[in-house]
């Protein structure tokens, strides 16, 4: 084998189950990047075109679906390309690149749901200070913090799998996730204690900071009259259901690394796909129905049409 990344080629074996329903699940896919790349944009042209929805809520709204669309773009052309290849390969240049999208990317999602939970707090518990402490300046340092530090994280990572030597070149996956520390000769501590100080850091603490604030935010709403109550329940509640689905999304792709080759193929295929299906998806649905202004505004832009 080549050292050199650019001449060492890695076959997805994922795409076994597939067999002859191939065109089917590109139909599917292609039709849901569609609808994915449609749904989010126009949310997102919402926000920007009316001005009061320029507050940071909705602002924070909009980068989530941002972060959408790049992920999506950044994973369905290639998974549509595969699905009507004969054979799947990938350069491990090209596989690491797409390693540091995938987990970058979701790692910008926890951060990005953290900084929406830390928006719904202040506007609920501090109401008095919110327009002092969000600031555009602070919404602007959130949201550069929220691409910058998993893509940093992720960064070492991907220069810590380039020098570990390969001794397999088949991957038991459909795209490059953290199935490719499967093909390291040997498991690398190094990169396995920064692998582990890099999940806590963009995702169980996230994870963990959003529980805690919007534990604060329960709390305070039932001590409070029924209008901060039903605001509460209007603005957490979306924010609620996309953090607990992408969430066990997350679980699950920490699991095939423990599991292995003891789960079996065709769920970890069709499992698999829902890390790219339904979350980039229904989040524009979600805050389109749920978000009283956003809805009220996609009402008059359907009606127009």
């Amino acid at each position: 084998m080549d050292d050199g990344l650019n001449l060492t080629y890695i076959t997805l074996g994922g795409y076994e189950e597939m067999g002859k329903y191939r065109y089917f699940y590109f139909f599917i896919m292609f039709t849901v990047y569609i609808m994915i790349i449609f749904f989010n944009v126009t949310v997102v042209c919402l926000i920007w075109i009316h001005k009061n929805l320029h507050e940071p809520m909705y602002i924070f709204i909009a980068a989530l679906l941002l972060n959408s669309v790049v992920f999506s773009t950044a994973m369905y052309p290639g998974l549509l390309i595969d699905f009507l290849s004969e054979k799947q390969i990938i350069s491990y240049s090209a596989c690491l690149f797409q390693f540091f999208l995938y987990y970058s990317l979701s790692g910008s999602e926890f951060f990005l749901l953290a900084a929406m939970a830390y928006d719904r707090y202040v506007s609920i518990c501090k109401p008095l200070q919110y327009p002092t402490i969000m600031r555009r300046a602070r919404v602007s340092i959130m949201l550069g913090l929220a691409w910058l530090v998993p893509a940093c994280q992720i960064t070492v990572s991907v220069i810590l799998s380039a020098k570990t030597k390969l001794c397999n070149l088949s991957l038991n996956a459909i795209f490059c996730n953290n199935s490719i520390y499967s093909l390291h000769c040997v498991t690398s501590r190094t990169l396995s204690l920064f692998g582990m100080f890099a999940l806590v850091n963009i995702a169980l603490f996230p994870f963990l900071f959003i529980l805690f604030t919007y534990t604060r935010i329960l709390v305070i709403s039932c001590q409070s009259c029924k209008e901060v109550r039903k605001k509460a329940a209007q603005t957490c509640l979306p924010h609620v259901i996309v953090l607990v689905s992408f969430s066990c999304l997350c679980a699950y792709d920490v699991m095939i690394v423990r599991l292995g080759s003891d789960f079996p193929k065709t769920v970890r295929f069709i499992m698999t796909l829902q890390g790219v299906l339904y979350h980039p998806l229904f989040n524009p649905i979600i805050y389109g129905l749920k978000m009283k202004e956003i809805s009220k505004h996609l009402k008059k832009l359907f009606c127009q049409i």
